[in-house]
Order: structure tokens, then sequence, then C-alpha cells
């Protein structure tokens, strides 16, 4: 885990041919309801001190995992400061971003803004690992990382059960004591991780370890999303089993609706696979298509919790 402060995998699918990529402005689908009676608005650009806007968003940085045709560094760059300037965004919880390219992003955004990588690592069937490199001189190694605009602490790693070959991503916890919440990043493995073993699955486990790190304290505070390779618990879908209960009852999904648990795609496949959940009080959702990734960034607004006071 690399601290940043002041300052081969199988996709879901594959694009054949190179398409040129549009890299334009943030564009934004229609805003969803809340849970209840009430809907929340649209998420307006402007960060108010009554509320904390988080996003998720899978940057599709590693060019050799397929993503050649998404865009470079300054695109994805001006992506985020957009969600930053734009959306009012405070903390973002980032999956397939080289670590310099993160680096680079919380020094050019400025002063106020820290970041927290966590390296992927690809692990062969002897047990011999080492990190995954970003194709491209000078862009680090590929994982997954926190991006805020005020300091994180109480950083730590979540272990999960990882394929005893193929690619491990553990999952990453922080205090932002500045926005009054706690935030936990996951990257959950696909179907097949494993190439020793392709018929595992450790989805189901590593989204119980997700979630029980998110309730181990602040749960009332915690913010748990990223991408997790999975559609949400709805139709009879053969993968309901693998979501744990607290998902959807402790927490709410940022775009859920009542009981429905339904939400807007945020992959190019037409899937729902990115997710940000929370007990705290949701104003907005919105789906934004960056155009330089192929998962759309997912930006949650919630009431700013009320400050903790000291027993001290």
């Amino acid at each position: 885990m690399h601290r940043h402060t002041g300052t081969g995998v199988r996709r879901r699918s594959r694009r054949f041919g190179r398409a040129a990529a549009v890299l334009g402005l943030l564009t934004t689908a229609a805003c969803t309801s809340s849970p209840g009676t009430t809907t929340p608005s649209a998420l307006t650009p402007e960060a108010t001190h009554d509320t904390v806007s988080v996003a998720t968003w899978n940057m599709c940085g590693v060019e050799q995992w397929g993503c050649e045709d998404k865009g470079g560094p300054d695109d994805k760059f001006t992506q985020l400061r957009a969600l930053a300037e734009w959306r009012g965004v405070r903390v973002m919880l980032l999956q397939e971003v080289c670590s310099e390219d993160l680096l680079s992003a919380a020094r050019r955004l400025g002063k106020d803004w820290h970041s927290e990588f966590d390296p992927y690592v690809s692990v062969d069937e002897a047990g011999r690992s080492e990190p995954v490199s970003c194709t491209g001189a000078g862009r680090g190694q590929a994982g997954s990382g926190l991006l805020a605009a005020s300091p994180l602490t109480e950083v730590r790693a979540v272990p999960t059960q990882q394929p005893t070959a193929g690619l491990h991503r553990r999952f990453l916890c922080a205090q932002v004591p500045a926005q009054g919440v706690r935030v936990c990043n996951g990257h959950v493995a696909l179907r097949g991780a494993d190439t020793a073993h392709p018929d595992r699955d450790f989805r189901a486990d590593q989204l119980r370890a997700l979630f029980g790190a998110a309730s181990e304290h602040d749960s009332d505070r915690t913010i748990v999303g990223g991408d997790f390779n999975s559609p949400p618990p709805v139709g009879g879908s053969s993968t309901t089993a693998i979501w744990p209960a607290e998902a959807y009852t402790t927490y709410q999904e940022c775009d859920q609706k009542g009981g429905s648990r339904a939400g807007r795609r945020t992959h190019e496949d037409g899937a729902k696979i990115d997710y940000l959940f929370t007990a705290l009080p949701r104003t907005g959702c919105q789906v934004v298509d960056t155009k330089a990734s192929d998962h759309r960034a997912l930006v949650i607004r919630v009431s700013r919790p009320a400050p903790e006071v000291s027993t001290s």
C-alpha cells in the first residue's frame, strides 16, 4: 500500500478493434429515485456544507487489459477533475488505476488532495507473485486507490480469499475525518479468476469480507462501493446468493428505489456492476458517462453526518 500525501486479467467484455474514443466532457444520465417516498434531486456541481458527494469509478487505466481505446492519463484526469469541480465529489473510490497517474492526479487537483494506493498482484501456480505494471513509461503499477480532498486516516487493507493462481486484489478502507465519513473500496474477482481452479467463485466470500469490514465500526457513517463484477440480486439471478444480507438491509444502494434492487447500467455491455452503499440519508445519485472508460462513474450524495462527540 502506498500513501500519496498532499499531493493478464479477463475483463467482463472486450472490444475488438480500436474504436476512436470520444473524449468529451462528462455527460450525465437521468437521476434515480431513492427508497421510500422521497426522490433525491439530481446532483449539482456545488458542494454544500450539509452534504458529501462520493464517487466510484473503474478507470480502465491498465491499457494491456483491453483499455487501449479508452484514452490516456490526461483524458482520465480530465474526468477526475470534472467529478471534483462539476459534481462536488470529495472522495473517489477508484479501480484499475495506475499508481503514478493517481499520484499525479492528487498533485494536479491541489494541495488539499490526498491519495492511497494498493497494487494488484499476479500470482502464478508456483506461488510466485509480482505487482502488475501499467503499460506506458512512468505510469507505475496497476491497482485500486482512494482520492480525497482532505487527509485519509486509519487506512487499512482488507484481506479476502484470493485465487490460488491469478490476480490478487485487496480492498481498502479509510476514514475521511474532514467529510465525517468512512469509505471502503472493493474490486471483486470475476468468476473464473483462479487459473488453477477456474470453477471457483470468490465473489460471495469477498463481498462478505468487504461488508464485514464496513460494519466493523462507524457503520452508520460508512460508504462502501466499487466494481463488484456482479449484477444486482434481482429477477431470480443465479448470482443472488453471493450478496450478503446486510447489503440491502443495513445499507441502501445509491441507485436503489424503494424495495427494488435494480439500477441503471454502469458498464458498456449493459450491466450494472458498480455500486455505492450507505446507511446515511441519500440526497442524490447519478450515473456519469466519462467517455474515458468502459465503466461509468457512480456518484452518491449523502447528508453530512453530525460531528462525533468526544468522550475523553
